[in-house]
Formats: C-alpha cells, structure tokens, sequence
C-alpha cells in the first residue's frame, strides 16, 4: 500500500486550485488562482469581441446601400441588439474584471483575491450569459430586438406568444451578468481594502488599483438597480405584473430610470481601468514621474462620487422637467474637472520625456487622442439643446464608440501588449503590434467619425435603410470601409499573441523597466505571488523609486 503523507495531500489539494504554472489544462479547469482566472477572463471576453465585431462588419455591409438588401429587418434588428449587449457585458466588462483579476493581487503584494472561490464563480457565469445570448438566435422570433438598453413598451412586445423567447432569455442573461459583476465587486473592493501588503498605504497604491477602487465601488451601489430592472421587466413579460406594463398600469419611463442610474455610471465603471492603464503605461515609456499622483488618484473617486447624479442626462427627451434637464446638465458637465484633471496630468507627463514609441505606448497614445475628441463632444451632448437636437441620431452613436473602441479597447490592446511578457514569459512582435495599431487607428477614425456628420444631417440610428436621396450614402460606405478595416486589424493581433506565447522570445522579468511589485516576480509569476509578503517602504512605482524588503520568489 503507498504511503501518502498529509504533507503531500495538501500540496495536491493546493495544486488542484492553483495548478502548476505552465500547464495549459489549468485554463479550463474551475481555478482559484487569480492569474488563470484573469486570463480565462481575457480570452473568453475576447472570443465574444469577435463575434460582436462579425455582427458589426454584417450591420455596416447592410448600411453601404440605402436598401435593406443584405440581412432580413427582423435580424438586422437582432443583430443590432446582440452587437451592442455583446460588447458591453461580454467583452468591455469581462475584459477589463481580467485584466484586474491578474494585476491587483500583484500589484499591492497579495497572494491571491480575498474570496478565490467567489472569484471563480463570476467567471463561470460568464460563458452562461454568452451561451444564453447566442442561444436565443434559435429560437422561435430569434433574439432580442429591442436594443441593448430594452426599453418598454417595445421590450415587451411579443409576437410569438411563446413564454421562452429572445427578450426572456435576454433578460435572464443580463440579470445573470449582474449578479456575476456585484459578486465581482465585493472580491475587489474586500481584497484592495484588507489585503495590502505591509506598508502599501492607500497612496501608495499604483492608479490602475485606485481605477480599480473606484469603479468596483460603481458597480456595488449601482448595479443592483440595473439587475432589479431586468428582473421586474421580466416579470412583466412572464407573469404580467404591472411594473413598467402600460397596459397593466406600469410606468415605461420608470424602467428608464434604473437602466440609466447604473448605465450611465457603467461608462466610468469601464473607462476609470483603461485611465488606470494610462496612468501606468505613459511613465513608463516617458521615462517619467507621473505628475501630481496623489490628485490624480483622488480623481477617480471624485468621478465614481459625480457618476451618481448624472443618469437622467440620457433623458431629456423623456418628458423630462425642465427644472430637471438643467440640474442634471450641470452634473453631467461637472464630471469633466476630474476627468480634465487626468489629462493634464498625462499630457504633462508625456511632456519633455524620453519617449519610447513601443507598441504599447502608440496603444495609450491612440486611446488618449480619442477619448480627448470624445470628451469634447461629450460636453456638447450634455447641453441640452444639443442633446434634444441630435437625439436617438448616429452622432449619439459616433460618441459613444469613440468611447467604447477608441478609448476602452485601445486601452486595453496597450495594456494586453504592456503586462503580455509579465502574464506568459514571453515577448510579442513588435512588427506586428506597430501593424495592428496602424490598422486600429485608421479603421477607427474612418469607422466612427462619419457617424457625427450623419447624425447632424438627421440619420437615425438602429436603421438598416434610408432614403436614397438623403445624402447619407457618402458618409455610411466610408463607416463601412473603416469597420472592415477594424475586423482586419485583429488579424495581426491574433496572430501575434498565439505566435508569441508559443514561440515567441523568453522574456525578462521586467522588459520594460518599469517600477512596481508585479515586476518584481518571474515572469510568469509563481504560485501565489510571493514566498513572502513584501514590505512597502517608499513611493508607489513610476513617480518615485518603490524601495521593498524584496520577497523570495518561487523560481
């Protein structure tokens, strides 16, 4: 009989959650170390970028003609609500909870999440909402067609009569991606409050863990609500309750209200990590201190404070008070200052330093030009006379996408190619990331920029025809070349990362050198982290030097 010691039981056990580094097995298992499931996140949220990007590419082809000559009006119609749904719940919010996952844990000196076991279980509701999603194309009616924010009356429109139809499964998959997010948050929120190293003081925390901070602290107050919406729409779909049912008494615009309280919040919920992800990656290729630290870092909580009171800016052509559309202008407009903050202090950064254009500094570099034109004309929808003027318009969804792709996937393309030799010991192609970049940066200008001329000629959005003689034809065919050129720059990038982690050159502990605790490990990083728990004694990394009484790592 083999003798097994209680030793060696607990060293299988600790390796059945954290699985030796190295073994790809251990990113399809149920992991609780927070690496894996960073990545897990990272790839799973990306395979669903994919597919709302080939839904995208369909819409635009549909829209480079006047007619409705591509897709049937009923798909397009659940094309265009799956687009949008996928790329927020399952590629925006995904992405950057991975990014997060890997990178907070390292960066203030844990050895894993506060909860692992609650940290696995929100990933795994993942792939549940996206299967549930792509499910409803099958269905009798297909999928939801009523745009990613569902308002009733529309939302509750069922011509099939069926109980189990696309709205349902719609709602039930994003009530899911709530609970999974409030989940989410109280891992970051515990673990970033009671889980610093010694020594790591609140300023001295890195700022994409203040980003972090701030936007989880978003999600726990104002997420619930959006989860409580799905669930009362619903109710009015299943059992006819009378919620936001007109016919049964309900109040429409209500539903409006607890979509908005947290979607509007939820735009800072996913740009706060990409202004993280700025924050660490300009020091690091300007070879400089981050100027004014401690006022950047309090900025993010400033803009999570501001977020609370902006939502009915989203409503002014909702039979909106008027006394209300100017209260909420003011908030809206207010959240600029401690935006404008972080400009100021990236620009003064970047100012007079020695600059290295790699890959991931284009990225970050890309991503702040655009949020910057998007940021201007974000002040301009937050007037209302201009809000009322180009409402429910394509210059609404220029915007925004400036936002969505220009800033936030930007954003996270730097940072995927900044930490990717930290995450797999490897090191990417430079080529190719300069490549994918090029392609990035074109196709996004010429995807997103013709939508504000179109929505101040007039063209609605969530259209798949228009008048032939409308002068909407120019603008929408060069959208349309911009967006196939957008789904061509992820060819480089895919191949780039599949080719680098497999073949790519070994890479050094700290490629870039940069200051911090993630680059104090091997590359990848151990089994939890450290084989001891660091002691913080200076300045956090990049705007000062970070001085540790170092950890033995795992080698």
């Amino acid at each position: 009989m083999t003798n097994i010691s209680i030793e060696n039981i607990g060293i299988a056990a600790e390796q059945l959650h954290h699985p030796i580094p190295g073994n790809w097995k251990r990113y399809f298992s149920f992991s609780t170390d927070h690496k894996v499931i960073g990545i897990q996140y990272l790839v799973t949220s990306f395979i669903f970028f994919l597919v709302g990007g080939i839904l995208a590419m369909v819409m635009r082809g549909e829209l480079m003609t006047p007619e409705s000559d591509l897709v049937d009006r009923t798909i397009y119609n659940g094309m265009f609500t799956m687009h949008g749904t996928i790329m927020l719940f399952l590629w925006t919010f995904p992405s950057l909870v991975g990014l997060a996952n890997y990178l907070v844990p390292l960066m203030i000196g844990a050895r894993d999440m506060a909860f692992p076991r609650l940290n696995a279980a929100a990933f795994w509701m993942v792939p549940v909402v996206g299967i549930l999603l792509m499910a409803s194309f099958f269905i009798p009616g297909g999928p939801a067609q009523a745009g990613w924010w569902s308002y009733p009356p529309v939302s509750l429109q069922n011509p099939t009569g069926n109980l189990i139809n696309g709205q349902v499964i719609w709602l039930l998959a994003v009530a899911i991606s709530g609970v999974s997010s409030i989940m989410g948050a109280v891992n970051f929120v515990t673990t970033i409050v009671k889980m610093r190293a010694p020594g790591m003081t609140f300023f001295r925390m890195p700022l994409f863990v203040w980003a972090v901070f701030s936007a989880q602290i978003i999600q726990l107050f104002g997420l619930p609500a959006l989860t409580a919406g799905a669930v009362m729409l619903l109710l009015d779909l299943t059992a006819n309750t009378g919620f936001f049912n007109p016919a049964n008494g309900g109040n429409p615009i209500m539903f409006q209200h607890y979509f908005w309280f947290y979607s509007h919040p939820a735009v800072y919920v996913i740009i706060l990590p990409v202004f993280g992800i700025f924050s660490e990656i300009f020091p690091v290729y300007a070879r400089k201190p981050l100027f004014g630290y401690k006022v950047v870092a309090v900025s993010s909580l400033l803009i999570a404070a501001v977020s609370a009171i902006v939502w009915v800016h989203h409503m002014y052509a909702s039979s909106t008070p008027a006394w209300m559309r100017m209260v909420f202008m003011l908030t809206t407009m207010l959240v600029s200052v401690p935006t404008g903050i972080k400009v100021f202090a990236w620009v003064a950064t970047i100012w007079g330093g020695k600059l290295r254009l790699n890959t991931p500094m284009l990225f970050a570099l890309g991503g702040l030009v655009f949020f910057v034109f998007a940021g201007i004309v974000g002040i301009m929808l937050s007037s209302v006379p201009v809000d009322i003027h180009v409402n429910n318009t394509y210059f609404v969804v220029g915007h925004f996408h400036y936002v969505l792709y220009g800033t936030v996937t930007m954003g996270m393309f730097a940072a995927i190619y900044h930490w990717f030799p930290k995450m797999t010991g490897r090191m990417y192609y430079e080529g190719l990331g300069k490549l994918h970049f090029a392609l990035a940066f074109i196709g996004t200008n010429l995807n997103f920029f013709p939508m504000h001329p179109l929505g101040l000629q007039g063209m609605l959005r969530r259209v798949a025809s228009y008048a032939p003689d409308a002068g909407y034809e120019f603008w929408n065919i060069v959208a349309s070349i911009g967006a196939f050129l957008l789904g061509v720059s992820t060819l480089p990038f895919i191949l780039n990362m599949i080719g680098a982690w497999t073949i790519g050159e070994k890479a050094p502990n700290n490629p870039w050198q940069a200051i911090g605790l993630e680059w104090e490990v091997s590359s990848p990083p151990p089994i939890e982290n450290f084989e001891e728990i660091p002691v913080v004694k200076s300045e956090p990394y990049g705007y000062g030097k970070l001085e540790t009484l170092t950890a033995k790592t795992h080698q």
